[in-house]
């Protein structure tokens, strides 16, 4: 009987989806007390970034942006126009589009939501060169995982 070389099973501590998803959910657990503040769920402040970055954005726009579908964008919204942070609107143009739009206190939210970003650097214990490469390769890794193959 030969001795048949043994498969070495994948360890966890060597996989890069199980890094990736324990700094995900660290980095969600370092930000809720910080969004509890502003009354707002981890996806709900994404939804706010994009607006605070171009106010109006169609609703197909900002699922695009974060890659999301309607069916989950759809009631995030719904939860901010409950807040009253956001307004959906049909456009004149097109009734087909309906435009997402901040309200006063949805304009009025992003001067209390500014220091987060740094709030998680600082928690992160990274340099910003180091966030910025992270963020670079991560980005990267998302666009080479969406290519069609």
């Amino acid at each position: 009987m030969t001795d048949a070389p043994r498969l070495t099973a994948p360890r966890l501590d060597r996989q890069v989806c199980f890094a990736m998803y324990s700094a995900s959910r660290a980095a969600t657990a370092a930000y809720r007390p910080m969004l509890d503040e502003l009354g707002l769920t981890y996806p709900q402040y994404l939804v706010m970034l994009v607006l605070w970055e171009e106010d109006p954005r169609t609703v197909r726009e900002l699922g695009e942006e974060l890659g999301l579908d309607s069916g989950t964008l759809s009631p995030l919204l719904k939860r901010l126009e409950a807040l009253g942070f956001v307004e959906r609107r049909r456009s004149a143009a097109d009734e087909r589009r309906v435009e997402v739009f901040l309200t006063d206190a949805g304009t009025a939210l992003s001067a209390r939501a500014t220091g987060i970003p740094q709030q998680l650097a600082d928690a992160a214990g990274l340099t910003p060169a180091e966030l910025d490469q992270l963020r670079e390769t991560l980005g990267r890794l998302t666009a080479a995982l969406h290519a069609p193959r």
